[in-house]
């Protein structure tokens, strides 16, 4: 592949978006805006990119004109050993660039909702919930990522049997995505008395958040009330009702079947902030929702290990005896529970990404 014939007309392409996001029409219309912003960002990274390729691609070209028609030694000797420090890096920087160049998932910049629930195995599946809560915490602030808690349901003996929080950040759904499914884990639990190394699970969704402007929301028709939120925070949370709950019956374009979206929001102590923390997450279940034929769609096109687009598989296994873990999409196993514990999973996440690109590359998609 020509990668050079490839990225002609990108450096117009920016500068021409450049100007697009200074026009007051464009400024007005905020979902057109946002669409161009992202796109300019995306641009301005294949373009660093491949600047770093065409600049390499030149040098070794004139590199190879002086050792092929200079008669000085000493200019010739240093032409070679410029040949040999710029061929090794040709191939690499190309095969950045092709990855650049592939389609993107347009959702990968957004942030996201990430749900944990409790699956099977009682009160040692809420356990397990509440580590893998503690994990992704760990990792957040590896990555300078924020999150904020929006609702949770403890579990009888600890942990969580559901909690869901808010993540923003750059590229954090591109990032997180993969953390979608079952995560299944073999340890002795610490109600058990045998000693008998049990398995439990739990699952783990992650949700691009949807922009306001994405999902249309009829908001007179939603049911709300308001409940005293529980937890910690002294007398307040005893005598003000700042919890909220929404209903909404929505109707799903796929199915053309209707369900009520039930959603309650604790996370702060003022109701106004609830509400449009619950608004927004309405937002982005709706937006999930329409969004998932498509989702479907790429799944089945790719037919990729990866990322199948099914949350009910089974993707990771945390095995403590044996201080292993194991992600049954790519054969990917390592032996540092306890530090993957702490928040160390870029290591899984970075393979994972790898073997989906190779994947994207050798189906042709560029």
């Amino acid at each position: 592949m020509d990668i050079l014939s490839k990225i002609e007309g990108l450096e117009a392409k920016f500068h021409e978006i450049g100007l697009m996001l200074t026009d007051p029409s464009v400024i007005s219309d905020q979902a057109r805006y946002v669409r161009l912003n992202r796109e300019y960002h995306d641009l301005e990274r294949v373009l660093h990119c491949t600047a770093k390729y065409k600049r390499a691609v030149l040098a070794l070209e004139d590199a190879k004109q002086v050792f092929y028609n200079e008669h000085d030694a000493e200019l010739r000797e240093m032409a070679r050993a410029e040949i040999d420090e710029l061929e090794p890096q040709i191939p690499a920087l190309e095969e950045e660039v092709k990855l650049m160049l592939l389609p993107q998932d347009p959702e990968d910049g957004k942030n996201v909702v990430m749900e944990i629930r409790a699956g099977t195995g009682g009160d040692e599946a809420s356990i397990f919930a509440g580590d893998l809560f503690r994990m992704y915490t760990k990792y957040f602030e590896i990555k300078g990522f924020k999150y904020s808690v929006s609702s949770f349901t403890e579990g009888a003996v600890g942990g969580y049997k559901e909690i869901i929080f808010n993540v923003t950040g750059e590229q954090v759904y591109g990032t997180l995505k993969y953390e979608s499914g079952v995560h299944r884990v073999q340890r002795v639990p610490v109600t058990e008395t045998q000693g008998r190394v049990h398995t439990s699970a739990a699952t783990v969704a992650v949700l691009p958040e949807a922009d306001e402007f994405e999902v249309h929301i009829n908001e007179g028709e939603i049911k709300w009330e308001t409940f005293r939120s529980g937890g910690a925070g002294g007398q307040n949370v005893n005598k003000v009702e700042s919890g909220v709950r929404l209903r909404y019956m929505w109707r799903n374009p796929n199915t053309g079947v209707t369900e009520e979206i039930l959603i309650e929001c604790t996370e702060t102590r003022d109701q106004p902030k609830n509400k449009e923390r619950a608004l927004s997450r309405l937002r982005t279940q709706i937006y999930d929702r329409e969004h998932q034929k498509y989702i479907d769609d790429i799944a089945q096109r790719r037919k990729t290990m990866v990322s199948t687009g099914d949350r009910s598989a089974k993707i990771r296994t945390y095995n403590y005896p044996q201080g292993r873990i194991t992600d049954h999409r790519i054969g990917y196993t390592i032996y540092n529970l306890a530090a993957f514990m702490d928040g160390d999973i870029q290591g899984v996440i970075d393979a994972l990404q790898v073997a989906e690109n190779a994947e994207r590359l050798k189906e042709g998609e560029l």
